[in-house]
């Protein structure tokens, strides 16, 4: 009786024995299951602690970037954090955007001196072989003027604008604008085809300054240059203008971060992106992936199914080891990734929209300005 009841026991715990590990047959064991629960926990962090990681490696070296580069970072940080530890990086691109000006209303303003300018910038096209750069030089070689008033002055006004500030020669900078009408850039189709995100950036520019506003020519003239049947006919360098022309279009509607857009006023834009978030993903490369989701979060659509979307990519591309974003390539230089990488964080770590700095919200950065800028 004993030893029948033995027996029992130890049939009933082979049994058991066999049913506890049964997921652990099959050529699989507890290391390698612990390794996988290890695997996903590191591939699978927080979009916010990617941010960081992003943001720490930038921010430990972002005095050895150039001052465009540098202030490029630290506006867009500043605006979306309020954070003084920018305010460096802000006085650095005050006297970018002064000695440039400095630069134009004392030595760069006359016909002549446009023209020679101008052909200058052009010519440095050459040495691209690119399609952009040839796309470039062959539209604009024509209209070299473009260069310096759309490029050059116009971008360097704005933003001196922006911080409620203006050149000491304001008044003779806006009367070499003035030369000009922009019609005739803003609706070229074949200027759009090689200077869309710069054009989307420029008539609100125009319109900031209460010079021209172009903004309705501009965006007729775009979706007749690229209309929306026709995507797969596009290069893949001509889908990346385009999408970077839309992206440009509402971040240059709101300031640069500085305020909200309703999606009502660019419904076009958004159904567009909604149609095709998948074929963006898959053409298009992480500078234009994030400004796209930014543009949903800048209309406060962060629960929009697209953000996820461009978020998951960004988080899927980020080099951990460099704490990056890399070029297409794999290049993991910090000044020629700068741009990627800063709307990455923006993208991953949203806080809202600023409008800042100014001289009169924030005036403690502007105790010290760069000579050439005085307050509007």
């Amino acid at each position: 009786m004993k030893s029948l009841i033995l027996s029992l026991v130890v049939v009933l715990y082979l049994l058991m024995t066999v049913t506890y590990f049964e997921p652990f047959n099959q050529n699989t064991n507890i290391d390698s299951i612990s390794e996988k629960s290890t695997e996903t926990a590191i591939t699978n962090p927080s979009f916010k602690e990617d941010a960081d990681l992003i943001r720490k490696t930038y921010e430990s070296q972002l005095y050895t970037l150039p001052a465009f580069k540098s202030g490029h970072y630290g506006l867009r940080m500043y605006r979306q954090t309020l954070d003084d530890k920018y305010a460096a990086a802000i006085w650095s691109d005050m006297a970018r955007v002064a000695s440039r000006l400095n630069h134009f209303s004392n030595e760069v303003h006359t016909p002549q001196q446009i023209s020679d300018y101008a052909t200058k910038r052009i010519n440095n096209y050459l040495t691209d072989t690119s399609e952009r750069s040839v796309l470039r030089y062959r539209v604009t070689k024509d209209l070299p003027e473009y260069l310096y008033v759309g490029v050059d002055l116009l971008g360097s006004m704005a933003r001196a604008n922006e911080y409620g500030l203006k050149h000491q020669q304001d008044a003779k900078l806006r009367e070499i604008i003035g030369r000009y009408d922009f019609t005739e850039y803003a609706t070229d189709q074949a200027m759009i085809e090689a200077w869309a995100a710069q054009l989307a950036n420029q008539v609100y520019w125009l319109k900031q300054l209460g010079e021209q506003d172009v903004t309705k020519q501009f965006i007729d003239a775009f979706r007749k240059t690229y209309p929306d049947q026709q995507d797969h006919l596009l290069s893949e360098q001509q889908l990346t203008n385009k999408i970077y022309g839309l992206t440009h279009i509402i971040f240059a509607a709101s300031g640069y971060y500085q305020h909200a857009i309703n999606e009502a006023d660019f419904q076009w834009i958004y159904d567009y992106y909604r149609n095709n978030i998948d074929m963006i993903i898959e053409r298009t490369k992480e500078d234009v992936i994030a400004e796209v989701g930014i543009n949903f979060l800048l209309a406060d659509l962060a629960d929009d199914p697209v953000v996820l979307k461009t978020q998951n990519a960004i988080q899927k591309a980020l080099d951990r080891e460099h704490g990056l974003i890399p070029s297409v390539d794999g290049g993991i230089d910090l000044k020629n990734g700068e741009h990627r990488n800063v709307l990455a964080i923006m993208l991953l770590d949203w806080q809202g929209v600023h409008q800042a700095p100014t001289v009169n919200t924030q005036p403690d950065l502007f105790d010290s300005m760069p000579y050439g800028l005085i307050a509007k």
